[in-house]
């Protein structure tokens, strides 16, 4: 197994463009893993990081520059850096740090991450898995049509007879090019198990065998991924019209860039689902909306043995002997969570394709309250809503009517009225739905700051060029209808400026003796701008000069007393320089 990770270390380090790990570089696991039913398997020098929207690269390079780290690429629809640190840095201690700036939404490692599939010799021959959810029932109604699935995995073999007719071009994460050869087997697998055609006279059929299937290689020929290659291929998948994307790897829930991806998945109008894992224990991942977290049942409809639970866990579906195609071009029989996901997958594009107009969070509701409860009653632990119903997700899909008048809701959580800012601005918005929000757009004045797609949704606002004073700041939320909604506005005080401009009072000298008129003649500067001079003698205002020059004629009257002049000049931050002379009547 130590060979394996140092293998797949090595191609998985070259694959992203990094030339920081030599061959035999081992993956790193820290001293304390964060979860203990889960060992955490990282990429040394490598940690992905997702800045608030808005944040110049210009301060985010500041804030890698003390930990030695650069930015090596852009998951742009997520908005996720993924960084490249120094040899012998403690990745653990710069996400640490990272996670403490108030300019970065998250910092994690980038985890390495397995296939849940265990493949069994070919010795059965039928298709259990799609009576048990009711497939065919379904296909009275829906076989996936126009609906495309992506499968995030080892490639796909386009040669298979029951594929080659489904499939539409992908792409080659890994390697970034276009090949999207099955390097190690398990993706034909999985992609069987969803699109393996049918009425075609071979073979069996995939549950939503209409469907079309889009290959994404994310993986080397180990099998083995990361979290920074699955969410660049969920990205892609967004992307290039995917509305199911299936990922039968496991411990993705524990990932903030796959979650972000995810979100940013199901802004455009699709869901993501993935595998529960083949460990058989308790998990601790905390559930998450933005992916459906799919466990095992055998044709019992009892759970798998090796089936993870937990509270992460939204449905269960058939994982045990479930016949697919192979690479090769033959068939066999798969057990894992990798074919609970995929059959999981291929009810979505059933229901989408029976009603193309289903938002996400619609999607969600629509199966697991159609679910068949097989363990205790209502959600539990272990098979979460219950097991598929393709027959009963489709028909109630079908008739569900789908028209969202109501628009989101959207709030300036901070920074409150009335408060005075300097510099990068840290900016929380509050935003809600009745079905879901797909972005967040922040304004300025009327002028748009940033865009952000994914929650908590959090912006960093940079004033440094902006002159000093009021700035009306306001939310604009959307949601997957193109409904919008807008804040109430927030009043903040610009206040970058603390410089006093410089002020001078060129005659009449300090100490002069006058009589009769007097020119008085007053210049300033200033580092931005001067917006008013006021001229006082003897505390009283005689004039005021909205420039950086003042000229007054004061007709003076012999007193015998001295006499004070006084020169304010105003920055528009108001701050204030002062000059002042006495002068002898």
């Amino acid at each position: 197994m130590q060979r394996k990770f140092r293998t797949c270390a090595k191609h998985i380090a070259f694959a992203l463009g990094f030339s920081a790990f030599l061959p035999g570089a081992a993956f790193a696991a820290p001293p304390a893993p964060t979860d203990q039913a889960r060992v955490i398997t990282y990429v040394p020098g490598r940690v992905l990081v997702q800045p608030r929207a808005g944040l110049d690269e210009q301060e985010l390079d500041k804030a890698l520059k003390v930990h030695g780290g650069r930015r090596a690429k852009h998951l742009k629809g997520v908005n996720v850096h993924v960084i490249e640190l120094p040899p012998k840095a403690n990745e653990m201690a710069v996400v640490k740090a990272l996670q403490n700036n108030p300019h970065i939404k998250f910092a994690e490692l980038d985890e390495v991450v397995t296939p849940d599939m265990l493949l069994n010799d070919p010795y059965l021959s039928q298709y259990w898995q799609l009576p048990k959810i009711n497939a065919t029932a379904a296909w009275d109604v829906s076989t996936g049509t126009n609906v495309i699935v992506a499968v995030l995995d080892t490639g796909i073999d386009s040669s298979h007879p029951d594929l080659t007719a489904r499939l539409v071009p992908g792409w080659n994460i890994f390697e970034n090019n276009s090949n999207t050869a099955d390097v190690h087997g398990h993706g034909t697998a999985t992609a069987g198990t969803i699109g393996e055609a049918g009425n075609n006279a071979i073979g069996g059929a995939g549950v939503a065998w209409n469907a079309k299937i889009m290959p994404i290689r994310i993986a080397d020929s180990t099998g083995y991924s990361t979290f920074s290659l699955i969410a660049a291929g969920i990205n892609w998948a967004a992307d290039h019209g995917a509305k199911v994307a299936s990922i039968s790897f496991k411990n993705l829930g524990n990932s903030s860039s796959v979650i972000s991806a995810a979100q940013y998945m199901r802004s455009k109008g699709g869901v993501v689902v993935v595998a529960a894992g083949n460990d058989g224990t308790l998990q601790g991942t905390t559930p998450n909306s933005n992916l459906t977290t799919v466990g095992a049942t055998d044709s019992n409809d009892a759970r798998a043995s090796f089936s993870n639970y937990g509270n992460f866990v939204d449905v269960v579906a058939p994982g045990v002997s479930v016949r697919t195609t192979l690479r090769g071009g033959g068939y066999g029989y798969g057990t894992g969570t990798s074919f609970a996901t995929p059959l999981t997958a291929g009810v979505y594009a059933l229901m989408l394709s029976a009603n193309p107009s289903l938002a996400p969070a619609s999607l969600d509701s629509i199966l697991f309250s159609s679910t068949d409860d097989i363990g205790s009653t209502g959600y539990d632990i272990y098979f979460g809503y219950g097991r598929i119903n393709a027959a009963k997700a489709v028909s109630a899909a079908k008739g569900t009517n789908t028209a969202d008048t109501t628009s989101p809701t959207s709030s300036i959580a901070s920074p409150y009225s009335g408060s005075k800012v300097t510099g990068t601005v840290a900016v929380n918005v509050n935003a809600s739905d009745n079905i879901g929000v797909t972005k967040v757009e922040l304004y300025a004045n009327g002028s748009l700051v940033a865009v952000d797609t994914t929650t908590p949704f959090a912006f960093s606002w940079n004033t440094n060029a902006l002159s000093d004073g009021d700035v009306n700041l306001y939310s604009r939320a959307y949601d997957a209808a193109g409904n919008a909604g807008a804040s109430v506005p927030v009043k903040v005080t610009v206040t970058n400026d603390t410089t006093a401009p410089t002020t001078v009072i060129s005659s009449p000298s300090n100490g002069a003796k006058v009589s009769g008129t007097v020119m008085i003649s007053v210049n300033a500067t200033d580092n931005k701008k001067v917006s008013k001079i006021s001229l006082l003698i003897d505390g009283a205002e005689v004039a005021v000069s909205y420039g950086s020059s003042l000229s007054y004629s004061w007709l003076t009257r012999p007193t015998g007393t001295p006499a004070t002049i006084t020169a304010r000049a105003y920055d528009p931050s108001n701050n204030v320089g002062i000059a002042t002379v006495t002068v002898y009547r």
